[in-house]
């Protein structure tokens, strides 16, 4: 009876998400494995291209479960990416500007945290003018795109350029030569940050405290949580992941600019849903939110491997897939609610 109803929960979600990813990318190796889809370096180019997306979304799921959102981390990574570059081409060193940017984000997590669970602020409303403090604050810096290169920055120029060699999956290009699938640094990072967060939701009391404020907060308080402080621990954690995030970013830009991480927000809210967290909180898991981006970066090295389609069919994809899971997800919630 517990395993049916598991299997009922938001673990059929998640398997809806896995199967869907491994559906969605097999069809990639059958219609582009000539074009090289089918080798590993192609998955492993999308876990490198979304390794911040990774961070991110692990801090956006945390506040989801809360039944909050935060829409501040696009323009956060800007920022952070800004400082960076900056700071860097300043003379600064790339370990004390990575600091920096630590500090920024656990500052700005407390702050925003502090407005949504003590002051009770819409969290819509504190984000959003995260959102426009972060993006504003980007261009006061500096309005240019500031590149990082090795003569700027020797030290995180190695870190951005460095691999680490997978010893399996290789393949001989058209010119013969063996290639040897690798990873970068922020991969590492990302997966780090995904199994701490899997770990902390899963098996702590905060963690376990995030889920109980998402499912009635009412009874959460009843039980003894002290509801505005969890809050406020959601918000620090998911400005600290985001900045973490900011920092594989850079990694894989090397540059900071105003226009920088548009909209990553949304992709980041698209794959936490995707992977099977609810909206209104209390239901959630960062494997399947992984699992989403997985999904987005999919979608989009297909079209790029397609090389006809338009840019924008990406987002179409995306757009189409949010509208089924969420309707997915109220299914389930009318029939949790018909049960009760």
């Amino acid at each position: 009876m517990q395993t049916k109803k598991r299997l009922n929960g938001h673990t059929i979600l998640l398997l809806i998400t896995i199967a869907l990813f491994v559906v969605l990318y097999a069809g990639g190796c059958i219609a582009y494995g000539h074009k090289g889809f089918s080798h590993l370096q192609t998955f492993l180019n999308i876990l490198i291209t979304n390794a911040g997306l990774i961070c991110v979304t692990c801090g956006l799921t945390i506040v989801m479960l809360t039944a909050g959102i935060d829409i501040s981390v696009g323009a956060l990574i800007a920022m952070d990416c800004m400082i960076l570059a900056v700071g860097m081409r300043s003379g600064m060193n790339a370990v004390v500007m990575v600091l920096l940017v630590l500090v920024i984000g656990i500052a700005f997590g407390c702050f925003q945290g502090f407005l949504v669970g003590y002051l009770q602020i819409q969290p819509f409303i504190v984000t959003m003018a995260g959102m426009f403090f972060c993006r504003g604050m980007t261009a006061v810096i500096c309005t240019e795109q500031v590149s990082i290169t090795q003569q700027t920055s020797a030290l995180f120029y190695a870190w951005a350029n460095a691999k680490i060699n997978i010893p399996f999956g290789g393949y001989i290009n058209n010119k013969g030569k063996y290639m040897t699938p690798y990873i970068r640094p922020s991969v590492v990072i990302a997966l780090l940050v995904l199994v701490f967060t899997f770990i902390m939701l899963r098996h702590t009391k905060l963690g376990r405290s995030f889920y109980a404020i998402g499912g009635s907060e009412v009874s959460a308080a009843m039980m003894g949580l002290n509801t505005k402080k969890v809050k406020m621990r959601a918000y620090m954690l998911s400005s600290i992941l985001c900045s973490i995030g900011a920092i594989c970013y850079c990694l894989n830009t090397m540059a900071g600019s105003v226009s920088q991480a548009l909209g990553l927000e949304m992709d980041a809210i698209s794959s936490s849903v995707i992977g099977g967290t609810l909206l209104t909180g209390g239901v959630g898991n960062v494997i399947g939110s992984f699992f989403g981006v997985l999904i987005n970066g999919t979608i989009s090295s297909i079209v790029k491997t397609n090389g006809k389609l338009a840019s924008s069919w990406p987002n179409i994809l995306t757009a189409a897939l949010l509208f089924v899971f969420i309707v997915i997800q109220s299914v389930f919630a009318m029939i949790r609610n018909r049960r009760k």
